[in-house]
């Protein structure tokens, strides 16, 4: 699955969807796989979703606004959804980020795997809670 390319600032900007290829291979471990799993669980969820690459180098998938942003750290790849507080997470697959009123994460380590079916709903509620708060 391919996302949706975002628009490039500049002419010489490489796609987002470029960049987010790039840092997978960078990673080279488990962190580069696993974001990479969960980005193809993100983009099979809504096949509409746009990549982007913002603030100095975080994967970002949006569909009328931000659903989540993909970040690796030395111990954990982090999913923060941007609107996590008002999803609904029977799962519980969120775990990190709880303390706020806006953001949720899942926070990844070595080993883990997330339930794939639960992560993708996730994904699904956040692009309609985007789509309802643009309404609004």
């Amino acid at each position: 699955m391919k996302a949706k390319p975002s628009a490039s600032k500049g002419a010489t900007a490489k796609p987002a969807s470029q960049r987010i290829d790039e840092r997978i291979r960078e990673l080279g471990d488990w962190r580069g796989e696993t974001l990479a799993r969960m980005r193809a669980l993100i983009l099979e969820a809504d096949p509409e979703m746009i990549e982007e690459w913002k603030w100095m180098g975080t994967p970002v998938w949006s569909h009328h606004g931000i659903v989540c942003t993909g970040e690796s750290y030395k111990k954990v790849v982090k999913l923060t959804f941007a609107h996590g507080a008002k999803l609904p997470d029977p799962s519980r697959l969120f775990n990190s980020s709880l303390e706020g009123n806006t953001r949720r994460a899942i926070d990844i380590q070595a080993g883990e795997t997330v339930d794939a079916r639960a992560f993708k709903a996730l994904v699904k509620a956040a692009v309609v809670q985007n789509g309802l708060a643009k309404k609004q």
